[in-house]
């Protein structure tokens, strides 16, 4: 019993970011891009919310159809799920920006590259980029 209780609460519900603004802010930190994704972080100003890391999830339109964009969805949350409590940082903030090969690339290679994406966010530092308009 206590196993199957241990595995739900590593597979707990990940706290994402909803507000427009939240991801705007994003746009402004350290970026990573590999082929399936775009890992976006930046670590966040209010202490208050820093219990946890947080994630959100961008699939276009020109990524696909609604079914192709919720499995690549999906596909993102279940890989974020299996490395959150490793490799993300729980002052932090995250944006994954979905690519196309992420529909059609091994699960285990979606992983890999995330765990890569988030170990070089983290190296780069909490940098500040310019934003374009």
């Amino acid at each position: 019993m206590a196993k199957m209780e241990a595995e739900q609460a590593s597979k707990a519900r990940l706290v994402t970011l909803k507000r427009r603004g939240e991801f705007l802010r994003l746009r402004r930190g350290v970026r990573c891009q590999t082929a399936a994704f775009v890992l976006e972080a930046k670590r966040r100003a209010d202490s208050s919310l820093a219990g946890q890391a947080r994630f959100g999830f961008t699939v276009s339109k020109q990524v696909g159809g609604a079914v192709q964009r919720n499995r690549i969805r999906r596909r993102l949350k279940a890989a974020v799920r299996d490395l959150v409590h490793d490799h993300a940082h729980h002052d932090f903030d995250y944006v994954l920006i979905a690519r196309r090969p992420a529909l059609d690339c091994a699960f285990a290679a979606l992983v890999a590259d995330l765990t890569r994406a988030l170990e070089r966010v983290h190296r780069q530092g909490p940098q500040d980029r310019a934003v374009r308009k």
